[in-house]
């Protein structure tokens, strides 16, 4: 598998809905394909499409331990709404009880190291689990959310997981992000009414300010890159 073949994927498949792309991607790869939902606006809008369209596709969550309450609140209205179960990961727990014994519950604060330990702890672990033996791997990620994904393609091969992934809301802007949830009535997180765009964990998210990047509310105290290592971005 290669970029080319990421390439390939796109040109088949452009112009066919998400709905239909889905459910042929389920068809090809069964059980070996999976969708990863943090239950922000772009996922809810993935999740809709899989679960309404009773498309067979497993949707999996991380649940790190330091999510905001809204965060959970929308994952129960979302399996009361659906009547469907979303797998949960968590990190490992010798690993979060050695983490926070030796360097405190913030450490996240203190550095770019600290910051990225927490991390993989408690995220890029857990979607490590998560992803074996799959092969197709889909997101809610947007061009449009950062300037590290603004050449994000619609398909591409991931080298660090060994599988394909498939962006379908790429092309996508906020505005018929949030117009879809509206118009299926699908259940979203309430922070986003609040100014909360990109929601992560309850410490290390914040609201944005006018005029701010869509993650300038994510790790808002550090200058880097602002990602967590989950999705490669290069």
């Amino acid at each position: 598998m290669s970029k080319e073949k990421g390439l390939e994927l796109s040109k088949e498949f452009a112009g066919k809905t998400i709905k239909d792309v889905i459910a042929t991607l389920s068809e090809r790869h069964k059980s070996k394909i999976v969708f990863s939902t943090g239950f922000g606006q772009e996922d809810q809008v993935i999740t809709d499409i899989i679960f309404r369209n009773n498309i067979a596709v497993e949707i999996f969550t991380l649940d790190t331990g330091r999510l905001f309450n809204e965060t959970y609140e929308t994952f129960d209205k979302t399996t009361k709404r659906y009547k469907k179960e979303i797998k949960t990961f968590f990190p490992e727990k010798e690993k979060v009880e050695e983490l926070v014994t030796k360097k405190g519950p913030f450490s996240f604060y203190d550095s770019v190291e600290n910051r990225k330990e927490c991390c993989f702890i408690r995220k890029v672990e857990p979607l490590q689990r998560a992803l074996v033996g799959k092969e197709v791997w889909i997101t809610g990620l947007r061009s449009g959310q950062s300037a590290g994904r603004e050449n994000l393609p619609l398909f591409q091969w991931d080298e660090t997981y060994r599988l394909i992934k498939y962006n379908p809301l790429t092309g996508w802007t906020l505005e018929q992000v949030v117009d879809y949830l509206k118009e299926h009535k699908v259940p979203y997180n309430p922070l986003h009414d609040k100014g909360f765009v990109s929601i992560g964990c309850q410490p290390c998210t914040r609201a944005i300010q006018p005029g701010e990047e869509i993650r300038a509310g994510r790790w808002w105290w550090e200058d880097s890159k602002k990602e967590c290592g989950l999705h490669d971005t290069k």
